[in-house]
Protein backbone atom coordinates (compact mmCIF):
# COMPACT_ATOMS: atom_id res chain seq x y z
CA UNK A 1 0.00 0.00 0.00
CA UNK A 2 1.79 3.34 -1.03
CA UNK A 3 2.47 5.80 1.85
CA UNK A 4 -0.11 8.34 0.94
CA UNK A 5 -2.74 6.28 0.86
CA UNK A 6 -1.74 4.65 4.39
CA UNK A 7 -1.42 8.25 5.48
CA UNK A 8 -5.22 8.94 4.36
CA UNK A 9 -6.95 6.21 6.29
CA UNK A 10 -5.30 6.46 9.44
CA UNK A 11 -6.15 10.43 9.34
CA UNK A 12 -9.69 9.37 8.10
CA UNK A 13 -9.59 6.58 10.77
CA UNK A 14 -8.66 9.38 13.60
CA UNK A 15 -11.53 11.65 12.09
CA UNK A 16 -14.33 9.24 12.52
CA UNK A 17 -13.28 8.30 15.94
CA UNK A 18 -12.99 11.80 16.96
CA UNK A 19 -16.32 12.87 15.52
CA UNK A 20 -17.67 9.38 17.17
CA UNK A 21 -16.57 10.54 20.27
CA UNK A 22 -18.18 13.79 20.03
CA UNK A 23 -21.48 12.07 19.14
CA UNK A 24 -21.19 10.47 21.70
CA UNK A 25 -20.59 13.59 24.39
CA UNK A 26 -23.68 15.05 22.66
CA UNK A 27 -25.78 11.94 23.85
CA UNK A 28 -24.72 12.07 26.83
CA UNK A 29 -25.43 15.77 27.50
CA UNK A 30 -28.79 15.66 25.99
CA UNK A 31 -29.55 12.20 28.62
CA UNK A 32 -28.49 14.47 31.20
CA UNK A 33 -30.60 17.65 30.38
CA UNK A 34 -33.38 15.52 30.34
CA UNK A 35 -32.56 13.79 32.89
CA UNK A 36 -31.99 16.54 35.64
CA UNK A 37 -35.51 18.65 33.60
CA UNK A 38 -37.51 15.01 35.01
CA UNK A 39 -35.68 15.99 38.44
CA UNK A 40 -36.68 19.30 38.21
CA UNK A 41 -40.16 18.54 37.31
CA UNK A 42 -40.55 15.95 40.05
CA UNK A 43 -39.30 18.84 42.61
CA UNK A 44 -41.74 21.00 41.42
CA UNK A 45 -44.53 18.51 42.29
CA UNK A 46 -43.32 17.32 45.64
CA UNK A 47 -42.96 21.80 46.82
CA UNK A 48 -45.71 23.09 44.66
CA UNK A 49 -43.34 25.09 42.95
CA UNK A 50 -42.77 26.29 39.40
CA UNK A 51 -40.35 28.84 39.51
CA UNK A 52 -37.62 27.52 37.48
CA UNK A 53 -35.17 29.42 39.18
CA UNK A 54 -36.06 28.23 42.64
CA UNK A 55 -36.06 24.84 41.43
CA UNK A 56 -32.55 24.76 40.05
CA UNK A 57 -31.30 26.45 42.95
CA UNK A 58 -32.50 23.61 44.99
CA UNK A 59 -31.15 21.17 42.31
CA UNK A 60 -27.95 22.35 42.58
CA UNK A 61 -27.51 22.06 46.69
CA UNK A 62 -28.51 18.68 46.20
CA UNK A 63 -32.43 18.51 46.69
CA UNK A 64 -34.22 15.17 45.45
CA UNK A 65 -37.96 14.35 45.71
CA UNK A 66 -36.97 12.36 48.60
CA UNK A 67 -35.52 15.10 50.78
CA UNK A 68 -36.57 18.16 49.66
CA UNK A 69 -39.84 17.59 52.04
CA UNK A 70 -36.96 18.94 54.75
CA UNK A 71 -36.41 22.08 53.40
CA UNK A 72 -38.54 23.88 56.74
CA UNK A 73 -36.60 21.61 58.97
CA UNK A 74 -33.05 23.11 57.56
CA UNK A 75 -33.50 26.25 59.99
CA UNK A 76 -33.81 23.83 62.94
CA UNK A 77 -30.70 22.17 61.85
CA UNK A 78 -29.06 25.73 61.52
CA UNK A 79 -30.11 26.28 65.25
CA UNK A 80 -29.17 23.07 66.34
CA UNK A 81 -25.85 23.57 65.64
CA UNK A 82 -25.68 27.36 66.23
CA UNK A 83 -23.91 26.71 69.70
CA UNK A 84 -21.38 24.85 68.10
CA UNK A 85 -22.32 21.21 68.46
CA UNK A 86 -25.44 19.39 68.22
CA UNK A 87 -26.86 18.04 71.96
CA UNK A 88 -28.99 14.59 72.18
CA UNK A 89 -32.17 16.94 73.20
CA UNK A 90 -32.16 18.94 70.45
CA UNK A 91 -31.46 16.38 67.68
CA UNK A 92 -34.31 14.55 69.85
CA UNK A 93 -36.79 17.65 69.28
CA UNK A 94 -35.67 18.11 65.32
CA UNK A 95 -36.39 14.52 64.51
CA UNK A 96 -39.78 14.77 66.29
CA UNK A 97 -40.60 17.48 64.08
CA UNK A 98 -39.18 15.53 61.18
CA UNK A 99 -41.83 12.94 62.03
CA UNK A 100 -44.36 15.13 62.52
CA UNK A 101 -43.59 16.46 58.90
CA UNK A 102 -44.72 12.46 57.57
CA UNK A 103 -41.10 11.74 57.21
CA UNK A 104 -40.52 7.90 57.99
CA UNK A 105 -37.59 6.88 59.98
CA UNK A 106 -36.58 4.36 56.75
CA UNK A 107 -36.64 6.58 54.08
CA UNK A 108 -34.12 8.64 52.49
CA UNK A 109 -34.79 11.86 53.79
CA UNK A 110 -34.63 10.56 57.42
CA UNK A 111 -31.09 9.57 56.54
CA UNK A 112 -30.04 12.96 55.43
CA UNK A 113 -30.98 14.75 58.29
CA UNK A 114 -29.42 12.69 60.49
CA UNK A 115 -26.47 13.41 58.28
CA UNK A 116 -27.01 16.97 58.87
CA UNK A 117 -27.27 16.60 62.34
CA UNK A 118 -23.99 14.75 62.34
CA UNK A 119 -21.83 16.68 60.29
CA UNK A 120 -22.96 20.49 59.96
CA UNK A 121 -23.93 21.88 56.73
CA UNK A 122 -22.06 24.80 55.05
CA UNK A 123 -23.35 28.76 55.87
CA UNK A 124 -23.73 29.26 52.43
CA UNK A 125 -25.99 26.23 52.89
CA UNK A 126 -28.33 27.40 55.38
CA UNK A 127 -28.44 30.49 53.82
CA UNK A 128 -29.53 29.54 50.59
CA UNK A 129 -32.24 27.12 51.82
CA UNK A 130 -34.01 30.65 53.96
CA UNK A 131 -33.93 32.18 50.67
CA UNK A 132 -35.91 29.56 48.94
CA UNK A 133 -37.98 29.21 51.57
CA UNK A 134 -38.64 33.10 51.69
CA UNK A 135 -39.45 32.88 48.41
CA UNK A 136 -41.79 30.34 48.81
CA UNK A 137 -43.78 31.91 51.13
CA UNK A 138 -44.16 35.04 49.59
CA UNK A 139 -46.00 33.53 46.34
CA UNK A 140 -48.73 31.99 49.20
CA UNK A 141 -51.67 33.80 50.34
CA UNK A 142 -51.05 36.02 53.11
CA UNK A 143 -52.59 34.18 55.89
CA UNK A 144 -51.09 31.23 54.88
CA UNK A 145 -47.55 33.25 54.51
CA UNK A 146 -48.15 34.95 58.57
CA UNK A 147 -48.38 30.99 59.66
CA UNK A 148 -46.00 29.60 57.78
CA UNK A 149 -43.32 32.32 59.33
CA UNK A 150 -43.98 32.25 62.60
CA UNK A 151 -44.62 28.63 62.91
CA UNK A 152 -41.44 28.02 61.91
CA UNK A 153 -39.22 30.91 63.95
CA UNK A 154 -41.52 29.36 67.27
CA UNK A 155 -40.02 25.77 66.28
CA UNK A 156 -36.50 27.70 65.51
CA UNK A 157 -36.97 29.07 69.00
CA UNK A 158 -37.87 25.84 70.96
CA UNK A 159 -35.14 24.31 69.43
CA UNK A 160 -32.94 27.20 71.07
CA UNK A 161 -34.31 26.59 74.53
CA UNK A 162 -34.06 22.83 74.09
CA UNK A 163 -30.76 23.03 76.06
CA UNK A 164 -30.33 26.35 77.21
CA UNK A 165 -29.28 27.28 80.81
CA UNK A 166 -27.53 24.95 83.44
CA UNK A 167 -28.62 21.22 82.76
CA UNK A 168 -31.16 22.60 80.44
CA UNK A 169 -33.17 23.74 83.36
CA UNK A 170 -33.69 27.03 82.62
CA UNK A 171 -34.96 28.24 79.01
CA UNK A 172 -31.67 30.72 77.89
CA UNK A 173 -31.17 30.90 74.64
CA UNK A 174 -26.98 31.54 73.98
CA UNK A 175 -25.41 33.82 72.26
CA UNK A 176 -24.74 31.96 68.61
CA UNK A 177 -28.52 30.47 68.79
CA UNK A 178 -30.03 34.24 69.09
CA UNK A 179 -27.35 35.44 65.99
CA UNK A 180 -28.87 32.27 64.03
CA UNK A 181 -32.41 33.48 65.48
CA UNK A 182 -31.85 37.05 64.34
CA UNK A 183 -30.31 35.80 60.57
CA UNK A 184 -33.31 33.76 60.14
CA UNK A 185 -35.91 36.26 61.07
CA UNK A 186 -34.58 38.85 59.19
CA UNK A 187 -34.00 36.79 56.05
CA UNK A 188 -38.15 35.73 56.38
CA UNK A 189 -39.42 39.10 56.82
CA UNK A 190 -36.72 40.86 54.24
CA UNK A 191 -39.24 42.14 51.61
CA UNK A 192 -41.93 42.60 54.29
CA UNK A 193 -39.94 44.57 57.52
CA UNK A 194 -43.34 45.27 59.33
CA UNK A 195 -43.73 41.67 59.78
CA UNK A 196 -40.59 41.45 62.30
CA UNK A 197 -43.19 42.59 64.73
CA UNK A 198 -45.64 39.77 64.03
CA UNK A 199 -42.97 37.06 64.32
CA UNK A 200 -41.51 38.90 68.10
CA UNK A 201 -44.90 39.18 69.11
CA UNK A 202 -45.94 35.64 68.35
CA UNK A 203 -42.65 33.62 69.12
CA UNK A 204 -43.19 35.71 72.99
CA UNK A 205 -45.54 33.24 73.16
CA UNK A 206 -44.10 30.21 72.35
Amino acid sequence: MPEKDGFTQRRMAMEEGYFRKKEQEFIEQIRSRAAKQAERQDLAAAVGVADEEILASLQEMGYTRETVKLLHLVPLVQIAWASGSVTPREREMVLRLCEWRGVEKDSLAWEQLNNWLDERPSDEFFLTTLKIIRHMLEVQTVNERVAGRTDLISFCIRIAMASGGFLGISSKISDGEQMALDQIVEELTRRNPAAVGQVVKSSNDV
